[in-house]
C-alpha cells in the first residue's frame, strides 16, 4: 500500500488522466463496457511491456532503471502505472477514431484508434526518455536509441500494434458479451481527455526548452488531424441521405 501511494504521488497526472478516463468512459461505455476495457488493455500493456524489456517486442529493447523500486509499485521490473496509463491512452484514441466515423467495422476502429494512440507516442516518448529534465526522472532506457529524439522508429510500431490490438479485441470481446456497441456514444470528453494528454506533454517539452521536439510534435499533429478528419466517413444515414439527395 505504501508503494501505491508512493505511486500516486510520484505520478499524479497519471493518476489525474485515470480519473478523468473513469469519468468520461463511464458515462460514455457505461460501466461493465468500462471494466471489461480496462481488464482487457491492462494487462496487454504490460505483456507488451514485460516481453520488449526482455526480447524488444513489440516496442524494441528498453530496460527500466528501477531508481524508483522503493517509492512505486513494481510489477516485475514494470512500473504499475506506466502499463496503467496504456488504458486512458487507448481510449481517447478510440474516441478520435469514433470522431472519424460514427459507424464502421471494428477494424476501421482498431486502425485508426492504433495509428492515433501512436501518434500520441511522438510527443510522448521522447519526453519521457528525457525524464532527467523534468520531475518524472530517468526511468528507462533504450538498449539502441533511435533517430527520432533518441526513440527507435520500433516503439511506434508497437504502439501502433498495442492501439490496434486493444481497440480491436475490446470491440470483439465486447460484442460477443453485451452485443452490438451503442451508437453515438459520447466521444467528444474521450477526444478532450487526448488533447489534454497531448497538450500536457507539449508543455513539458517547452519547459525543458526542445523546441526542435516542439515543433515536430506540433507539425506531425496538425497535419495528422488534417489527414484524418478530411478522410471522415460519414454515417450510413447522412451517405444515405445524400445518396437519394443525389438520384433526385
Amino acid at each position: 500500500m505504501a508503494l501505491f501511494v508512493g505511486s500516486l504521488l510520484l505520478r499524479p497526472y497519471v493518476f489525474l488522466f485515470l480519473l478523468a478516463y473513469l469519468a468520461v468512459a463511464l458515462r460514455d461505455l457505461g460501466g461493465r463496457r468500462t471494466l471489461l476495457f480496462t481488464a482487457w488493455v491492462w494487462p496487454l500493456a504490460f505483456l507488451a511491456e514485460f516481453s520488449s524489456t526482455r526480447t524488444g517486442i513489440p516496442f524494441g529493447l528498453y530496460h527500466y532503471t528501477g531508481d524508483t523500486r522503493d517509492r512505486e509499485l513494481f510489477i516485475a521490473d514494470v512500473p504499475f502505472f506506466d502499463s496503467l496509463s496504456f488504458v486512458f491512452l487507448a481510449y481517447a484514441a478510440y474516441c478520435v477514431a469514433r470522431t472519424l466515423a460514427s459507424s464502421a467495422r471494428p477494424l476501421f476502429f482498431a486502425l485508426a484508434g492504433g495509428v492515433s494512440m501512436m501518434l500520441l507516442d511522438v510527443v510522448i516518448d521522447p519526453i519521457a526518455v528525457r525524464g532527467d529534465q523534468w520531475f518524472l526522472g530517468r526511468i528507462f532506457w533504450y538498449a539502441e536509441p533511435g533517430y527520432y529524439f533518441g526513440v527507435p522508429v520500433s516503439n511506434f510500431a508497437g504502439w501502433a500494434l498495442l492501439g490496434a490490438l486493444s481497440i480491436g479485441g475490446y470491440l470483439l470481446i465486447a460484442s460477443r458479451v453485451f452485443g452490438p456497441e451503442p451508437s453515438p456514444g459520447r466521444p467528444l470528453p474521450g477526444v478532450g481527455l487526448y488533447y489534454g494528454v497531448l497538450l500536457f506533454n507539449l508543455a513539458v517539452t517547452a519547459w525543458i526548452g526542445e523546441w526542435s521536439l516542439l515543433l515536430a510534435g506540433v507539425t506531425l499533429h496538425l497535419v495528422a488531424a488534417a489527414v484524418l478528419f478530411r478522410l471522415r466517413i460519414p454515417s450510413r444515414a447522412g451517405a444515405a441521405g445524400a445518396a437519394m439527395e443525389g438520384r433526385s
